[in-house]
């Protein structure tokens, strides 16, 4: 379920300006029936200013009145086209300024134990550039001296499990470019009965010798040959 922007704030605006239930507050805003509670008691978010769900488009008038009459109504969060396709936006992961300085680690590290990876996938895992990957992978980047590989997963640049996916998509493809290549070299490949009758000149003066009934036209040409050669002699 999509929850509001600035979802503590707006929580504790619908505490301070309806009657709804604080289950239905947690709901609505993906937090715990305790912690509305605690924002209804001063103990939580005291300095956090309301944020109004209904004049930044993300609640309704109606909405909320159905839940004040159905105490085990949910809220609906109101449908916000300029948030459609948000979750799939595509390219570099952001990385927090704090962690930036590690990104060179985790490359050095994903280059040494998982070169089948491309640096699109290494740029969408831990929020880098391309050619930042490349010189690192070619060790040409001016600091690579200093780098020492550490796993991007210890240094929270992603997780395990976007990191074996992404390996697991690598070797498929890895391994489904090998057998497109084994079947090239297959078709390549002849037997030895068609390598010796592909029809080469070579060849077919072999077959011809081994081939008893092609003994009478072989010196027949052997015969018309040394004919040739004495009417050369005869004329000069």
């Amino acid at each position: 379920m999509s929850k509001p922007i600035m979802a503590k704030a707006t929580a504790v605006w619908l505490v301070d300006n309806t009657v709804l239930t604080f289950t239905q507050i947690a709901n609505f805003c993906g937090l715990h029936d305790l912690e509305v509670q605690g924002i209804a008691d001063g103990d939580v978010a005291s300095g956090i200013k309301g944020f109004d769900p209904i004049s930044n488009n993300q609640l309704t008038h109606e909405e909320i009145d159905k839940g004040i009459l159905d105490p085990n109504y949910s809220l609906v969060l109101k449908y916000n086209a300029s948030a459609e396709g948000e979750q799939k936006r595509k390219g570099p992961r952001y990385t927090p300024l704090s962690k930036r300085q590690d990104r060179p680690a985790s490359i050095l590290w994903l280059v040494k134990f998982h070169p089948e990876l491309t640096e699109g996938q290494i740029s969408k895992l831990v929020g880098t550039t391309k050619p930042t990957i490349k010189a690192i992978r070619e060790r040409t980047h001016w600091n690579i001296q200093n780098f020492q590989p550490i796993d991007p997963v210890a240094l929270g640049l992603c997780k395990q499990s976007e990191l074996d996916s992404v390996v697991l998509k690598a070797n498929l493809k890895k391994d489904k470019n090998k057998e497109v290549l084994h079947e090239d070299e297959n078709r390549k490949l002849v037997s030895t009965e068609q390598s010796l009758t592909g029809g080469s000149e070579e060849n077919t003066a072999e077959t011809a010798l081994d081939d008893p009934s092609s003994e009478d036209t072989f010196k027949k040409t052997v015969f018309d040959a040394d004919s040739l050669f004495k009417k050369s002699d005869i004329s000069e």
